[in-house]
């Protein structure tokens, strides 16, 4: 691994730590060490933890890159789409212990989870694309319209509302919220709890579930690929 996606395995627990910058922006080089990480814990057959810096998870693709060209979006778009589906079909369980903000592509890490952590605070969660001009992609719709709350999906992605922590929970994002204190021992012990699976009938139930999702994920990244981000 890299010091952009730190990674530590103890107890059959692997920690993913993201760590690019102030808002740990998710850039090509983020994500291939990512998959690399990803890679290790399925050789190590490790439940994943996957954590941010102290007040953020992520707050989205790297700007820098996303406005560089358009090719240069659409591929960093592609890849994190890709990321996305992976995350889903992911052998072991993938917790989330999101430490404060999670925004953008931030939000999509957390709906490609299998189990969700927030802290209490002063923290947003959501899909500002529409905000700041962005049209979602289709990889995103399909993502958010399977894992949001069916009250609250129109007003994420289409209006790019913003929920705090506890808003979060009853969105759909978020599956607990606890004490800033208590983040990564509540993950801990989740991901113990999680290692109690027999991890083949996991992997096996969770790719049967997620099938109409995985095949549609899969037809949106090409579509994306073909129309671009418009």
């Amino acid at each position: 691994m890299s010091n952009l996606v730190s990674y530590s395995l103890l107890d059959g627990v692997a920690t993913l730590t993201l760590a690019n910058g102030k808002v740990n922006a998710m850039s090509p080089a983020v994500i291939a060490d990512f998959n690399a990480a990803l890679d290790q814990a399925e050789a190590d057959q490790a439940v994943v933890i996957l954590t941010g810096q102290p007040g953020i998870l992520s707050g989205g693709y790297d700007l820098k890159v996303m406005m560089s060209s358009p090719q240069a979006a659409l591929d960093l778009v592609a890849s994190g789409s890709t990321l996305a589906r992976r995350m889903l079909a992911h052998p072991q369980p993938i917790i989330v212990a999101c430490p404060g903000h999670a925004v953008a592509k931030g939000a999509f890490l957390l709906l490609s989870a299998d189990y969700r952590i927030g802290v209490e605070g002063a923290f947003q969660i959501g899909l500002n694309e529409v905000r700041i001009g962005m049209t979602l992609h289709h990889v995103g719709i399909a993502l958010a319209r399977d894992r949001l709350s069916p009250a609250v999906f129109q007003r994420s992605v289409n209006n790019a509302e913003m929920f705090n922590p506890q808003g979060a929970l009853q969105a759909g994002f978020l599956d607990q919220v606890v004490p800033v204190e208590a983040l990564m021992s509540t993950a801990n012990a989740i991901a113990q709890q999680f290692r109690q699976l027999n991890m083949g009938a996991h992997k096996n139930t969770k790719r049967k579930v997620r099938k109409a999702l995985l095949d549609t994920l899969d037809a949106a990244i090409e579509t994306d690929k073909l129309t671009g981000l418009k």
